[in-house]
């Protein structure tokens, strides 16, 4: 089937299967392998990007359904080549990755999280990812590079054998 869909701001046609995972015609029609392929189940979160400015698993939805729409990818985020998106400076300032495999995903996650909630708390930053899934970290720099993104204090983790009370 022939699609045209516009992809960081360029209109892209091709000829795609039916049945082309749009994370497959991403990476591979397009050759934009910034968005990785994780679990092919909907589990991990990798290949999250926008679609029609809402942050979608890419690995659920067919190229074909995104016929006519505009997906942005982490290739895209960016304003110009020369400089990072807000949250890409972010993690990089916050130390928010580590192997960097789910940090497509968990970015693209991101700035759809701060779309919808500008100003989350801490706890709701946790909630609005669970959905992607991070095997290097414990998730704390993801979350700061997130809220300092929002510009939201961030609490620091309770230690153990702190001693005393704050």
């Amino acid at each position: 089937m022939e699609i045209t869909v516009t992809v960081n701001g360029v209109a892209r046609t091709a000829e795609v299967e039916p049945r082309t995972l749009l994370v497959y015609f991403v990476r591979e029609h397009l050759g934009l392998t910034g968005t990785n392929v994780g679990c092919d189940t909907s589990s991990c979160g990798a290949c999250t990007l926008h679609l029609d400015g809402e942050s979608v698993k890419s690995c659920t939805v067919l190229a074909v359904q995104a016929d006519g729409c505009e997906v942005t990818t982490i290739e895209g985020l960016a304003p110009s080549d020369t400089e990072m998106h807000p949250m890409q400076q972010a993690f990089q300032n916050e130390h928010g990755l580590q192997c960097g495999y789910c940090t497509p995903g968990m970015v693209m996650a991101a700035v759809s999280l701060l779309e919808e909630n500008p100003a989350p708390t801490e706890r709701e930053v946790r909630l609005g990812l669970e959905g992607n899934l991070c095997r290097c970290t414990g998730y704390h720099n993801i979350v700061k590079a997130v809220l300092a993104c929002a510009e939201q204090p961030v609490a620091e983790p309770a230690r153990a054998g702190s001693g005393g009370a704050a």
